[in-house]
């Protein structure tokens, strides 16, 4: 066993007990963005964390252990995805990716924007012409030290 196996049974009990990444985020006390990353292997539960998602998931003893184990981060298959929703992350990433980074530095100097000190919000937006999807990430701005 190992954690892609439970990441697997948790989305199969997902889909066979028709649960909510929402519903399971309110139970566990976090955002739906943060809580969904964790089952799908991505982030660490602790203990009283991991005991929510087993009850939800019926997860065994050594199941719960997994989700308190530190992953290995990155779940994407091959370098350049293949799943159309993640590859328009990708053309995003490519076409404004240097624009981004041109603008945060003018805004902030030379750094990084943080993926650990980080939040995301996925919201519907409706929009008469077809909903849109509102994607707000906020990361710390860590600059360079010099030395």
């Amino acid at each position: 066993m190992n954690r892609m196996d439970v990441t697997e049974k948790i989305i199969s009990n997902k889909v066979s007990k028709g649960i909510k990444w929402e519903e399971v985020a309110q139970k566990v006390g976090l955002s739906k963005e943060w809580t969904t990353a964790g089952c799908l292997g991505q982030m660490t539960f602790d203990a009283a964390q991991a005991a929510i998602i087993g009850d939800i998931f019926d997860l065994t003893e050594e199941e719960r252990k997994w989700l308190q184990v530190v992953p290995y981060k990155g779940s994407l298959p091959t370098p350049v995805p293949t799943d159309p929703l993640i590859y328009r992350w990708y053309e995003i990433v490519s076409v404004y990716g240097s624009t981004i980074k041109e603008l945060i530095h003018e805004e902030f100097g030379d750094g990084i924007m943080s993926a650990i000190d980080f939040s995301m919000d996925i919201q519907r937006q409706g929009d008469p012409k077809g909903d849109r999807v509102n994607v707000v990430l906020s990361g710390k701005f860590l600059p360079y030290k010099q030395y």
